[in-house]
């Protein structure tokens, strides 16, 4: 799997850690001691398996502001790297139609298993239960933003759900302070989507064959129904990438210009919200 640690932030070493934090496996990476927030990574499928998304988690860490948690939500069973270039692959340019649909054929049955293994329900849970324990567990005056991509797009927009409010010391905070989506996937509209209580950023890829552009316009129409109901939104923020397709903040592939700048964009894209919010 060579491809996997190429280019800009596909190559090099991770440099963090994984530590049991609040019940799960974490990778940590960051400043322990001063941080000026906390940043949650809900990563894709292929979570802690994949070293991209750690090359990722160190790049939002690298200015030494924040300190940077990737938990474990699937619990030791992320969706196999063997599956990762079907369904993703690195050079689509590269990928006959044969091999294409050949290959999507054969990873079908295996993330139709995975799926059945990690459903909403229980997702949902062990990503929130993480969320009110780590929320409990920060000082008061720090903040928690969190990056939600592809399969962890979803879950990142319900944490920065008014449902999902609790009460620390007798007072009802957001779950998280700022969210900051890319390519979030099985959005279920408008349930997932409505009554935000923090800033949220989106970021949507053009040619995105898994999540449709078309859902950039869908949410943002649930937004302005919530609006014109004379309940307050807070600020969001639309990011279309070309040529974007499907992947494109974690699998983009580096050699080519358009899809790196997609990828070093994205990164922009999530500091950039965090210096404003966080």
């Amino acid at each position: 799997m060579q491809q996997h640690s190429k280019g800009t932030i596909h190559k090099g070493q991770p440099q963090g850690k994984i530590e049991k934090l609040h019940g799960l496996d974490t990778y940590v990476i960051g400043n322990r001691t001063t941080p000026r927030a906390t940043i949650v990574v809900y990563s894709d499928v292929f979570g802690l398996a994949l070293p991209n998304n750690k090359l990722i988690a160190d790049r939002y860490a690298a200015s030494g502001e924040y300190l940077v948690y990737m938990p474990d939500f699937f619990k030791g069973d992320p969706l196999g790297l063997s599956v990762a270039d079907t369904l993703i692959p690195v050079d689509a340019a590269k990928q006959s139609s044969l091999s294409k649909y050949g290959g999507l054929l054969a990873a079908i049955p295996s993330f139709v298993m995975w799926s059945t293994r990690h459903k909403f329900a229980s997702t949902d849970k062990i990503c929130m239960d993480f969320l009110k324990a780590l929320r409990r567990a920060t000082p008061k005056e720090r903040k928690i933003g969190m990056v939600g991509m592809c399969w962890g797009g979803r879950y990142a927009i319900r944490a920065g759900l008014e449902g999902n409010v609790i009460e620390v010391e007798g007072e009802k905070v957001p779950l998280v302070d700022a969210v900051v989506v890319l390519h979030p996937s099985n959005l279920a509209l408008p349930t997932d989507v409505e009554g935000p209580a923090v800033p949220m950023s989106f970021g949507w890829g053009q040619e995105d064959q898994n999540t449709s552009i078309a859902q950039k316009g869908q949410v943002e129409q649930v937004h302005e129904k919530v609006a014109k109901a004379g309940k307050k939104v807070p600020e969001m923020q639309h990011k279309v990438y070309h040529p974007g397709r499907h992947g494109f903040a974690v699998r983009g592939n580096p050699d080519d210009p358009a899809e790196r700048k997609c990828l070093e964009d994205s990164i922009e894209q999530v500091l950039d919200w965090f210096k404003r919010w966080l």
